[in-house]
């Protein structure tokens, strides 16, 4: 499977979309604004990836706004959290074959086009 959940409204998301050639690589895309993540979904995301946390933004203008940054969240709290905001996944997130790949930092978009070689 190669999946990939994106905001397409996120300029950010758009470049690594083009980078990867996602639509040449015909890999399927979810934009999560438009299409939220099911439980489900997320699940198997928490499972590649160890933890919920490892999916969570701490970058969304929601955490500071909502206070989490003052609070101590648990696996529950972020799995929740991701579930009902969908600016609070850290993204994109991809999936290819069993691998994941979380977030647009240099190296993530890096192992990520090696992954689709």
């Amino acid at each position: 499977m190669k999946k990939i959940y994106h905001l397409s409204t996120c300029s950010t998301n758009q470049r690594i979309l083009k980078e990867i050639q996602a639509v040449k690589n015909k890999i399927v895309l979810q934009d999560i604004k438009t299409k939220p993540i099911t439980p489900g979904q997320l699940d198997a995301m928490k499972e590649k990836a160890g933890s919920y946390e490892a999916l969570f933004s701490r970058k969304s203008l929601k955490y500071r706004s909502m206070g989490l940054h003052e609070q101590t969240l648990t696996e529950q709290d972020y799995r929740d959290l991701i579930l009902k905001e969908y600016t609070f996944l850290k993204r994109p997130v991809a999936i290819i074959d069993n691998e994941i790949f979380i977030g647009n930092s240099k190296a993530v978009v890096e192992q990520l086009q090696a992954a689709l070689q």
